[in-house]
């Protein structure tokens, strides 16, 4: 590592601190050289290295320049790139284009070309982190505007994790060789689960076979009236993902359907939500956990369930009035420490935007959708974020949603790879429940009670799950069983309803 001081680079080195930046002209100079000679060498990089990487300008034009040439199907030597140097200040303060020959006068750096680009490449990153370290500084020490030190500290955060993922390489574009490789790989593991999953498992067949899975960088939204449910439904597929996850590697597999999940709840604290999880796996009503009226082999279950799920890679975030911001980092933060694969939302409407939407709820839940697709983008996971609907759901006959009560914003349905919804019309058929007088003979009366027991019966503990947009595939309903009791959505038994789905 030596001190620039070779051209302009020596003026723009010097860290806040006084000190060099990390760099080394020499290893530079030498990879240089080495893709002069033999420019198949680029072809075979394990490291991503691109012109920016270099430290010398002088350098960063030349590389820039090659890769240009190479693009081109250009066989590139210090001859076919001398007539684009002939003027160039820069090369000439390092000797003009005779340098362009020295660089591939020992070959030196043909001994290791790999181990010379990974090294050019790590201290860009630490010229990054000095760049992310002199702008917090900076902003610390700015009053000026506003001062709000959890802002700068998210802005911070943000700015690490695109140091840590490669200084920003997910936002090049991607070959479509390299594209179809992922999609091949999504197909195997299709087959490897039985020709239903290519994505992260719901743990609910019929959903699964409905939708293929959830699918990394897709941005779902589970929507529903109070009441119907969409909670449980997304607390259930969270830990069934979870579980999988454990269970396969627990048994070795490494290709495993399931993943750890971040379940970010603005509504309900993480106890509520563990008690849920823990009465749904013992069988036992989450109110009667809540109240302790539960037996003593209720207590036993629920203390195996405990000791079972101990190890779950579950991990809630109960944090009230998250902004966007926040909630992103949060994400990220457990993307590096846990390499979570799902990141759930309840709910959508509970989020902060960044304030600069004028006061305007549309605009700022308009925002807040946007940010939900970039993180799922971001971090290549599935993000189910859970939302309201509009009041104009109660005042229909048929009181199944649609994609128009999507509360508050149309650009939830435009951002939104998939829309479902959660109806249960059990619930609005008990609301109907006819009032017998007591002592009241009146056969009427009596009737209609009947006919409406005999209502309630046929849907009584059934749900559907509406998938009203699908990018992926077709539209349709999924047809499931409810235990309210237990907060439990699970598959239909074969035979207990005709088709699982439509």
């Amino acid at each position: 590592m030596i001190r620039p001081e070779s051209s302009a680079a020596a003026s723009a080195g010097e860290s806040p601190a006084g000190r060099a930046l990390p760099a080394n002209l020499e290893a530079e100079a030498a990879f240089i050289g080495a893709v002069l000679i033999d420019n198949r060498i680029v072809e075979d990089l394990p490291t991503p290295l691109r012109a920016e990487h270099f430290f010398e300008p002088v350098h960063q034009r030349i590389y820039d320049r090659m890769l240009t040439l190479m693009d081109r199907g250009a066989v590139v030597t210090p001859v076919t790139l001398k007539p684009y140097f002939d003027s160039d200040e820069g090369l000439g303060a390092l000797g003009g284009v005779t340098y362009l020959a020295r660089l591939t006068a020992d070959g030196q750096g043909l001994l290791a070309p790999r181990e010379l680009a990974e090294q050019i490449y790590d201290l860009a990153l630490l010229r990054e982190l000095v760049s992310v370290g002199r702008g917090l500084v900076e902003g610390a020490l700015d009053t000026s505007d506003a001062v709000a030190p959890m802002e700068q500290i998210e802005k911070a955060e943000a700015a690490l994790y695109q140091v840590a993922d490669g200084a920003g390489n997910a936002n090049e574009a991607e070959s479509f060789g390299g594209a179809t490789r992922k999609a091949l790989g999504m197909i195997e593991l299709a087959i490897q689960s039985g020709g239903s999953i290519s994505g992260k498992t719901t743990g609910l067949v019929s959903i699964n076979e409905r939708i293929g899975g959830l699918h990394d960088s897709d941005l779902i939204i589970l929507a529903g009236r109070p009441g119907m449910g969409k909670t449980s439904l997304a607390t259930n597929i969270a830990f069934n993902c979870a579980d999988r996850f454990l269970r396969d590697k627990r048994d070795g597999i490494d290709k495993s359907v399931g993943a750890a999940v971040a379940f970010f709840s603005l509504e309900m604290s993480a106890d509520q939500l563990a008690t849920r999880i823990l009465a749904e796996q013992a069988g036992i009503s989450s109110e009667s956990l809540r109240m302790g009226k539960i037996s003593r082999d209720e207590f036993q279950s629920l203390s195996f369930a405990s000791q079972r799920l101990a190890e779950l890679p579950l991990y809630i975030d109960d944090t009230p009035a998250l902004t966007m911001a926040g909630l992103r980092t949060r994400a990220r933060r457990l993307k590096r420490r846990h390499n979570i694969g799902l990141v759930v939302v309840d709910y959508l409407q509970l989020l902060q935007g960044s304030g600069r939407a004028n006061d305007n709820r549309v605009n700022e839940i308009s925002e807040i959708s946007r940010g939900l697709k970039t993180l799922a983008k971001e971090l290549g996971v599935p993000v189910i974020a859970l939302s309201q609907l509009s009041r104009a759901v109660e005042q229909r006959e048929d009181k199944r949603p649609m994609l128009s009560d999507l509360r508050e914003s149309g650009s939830i349905e435009q951002d939104a790879d998939m829309v479902w919804f959660v109806y249960r019309e059990d619930y609005y058929v008990a609301a109907r429940e006819p009032k017998i007088p007591q002592g009241d003979d009146d056969m009427k009366a009596h009737e209609a009670h009947a006919a409406w027991a005999a209502e309630m019966e046929q849907v009584h503990g059934l749900a559907e799950l509406i998938v009203a947009k699908q990018r992926h595939g077709a539209t349709g309903k999924v047809r499931l069983r409810f235990e309210a009791k237990i907060t439990r959505f699970s598959d239909l038994a074969s035979g207990e309803h005709p088709g699982g789905y439509d």
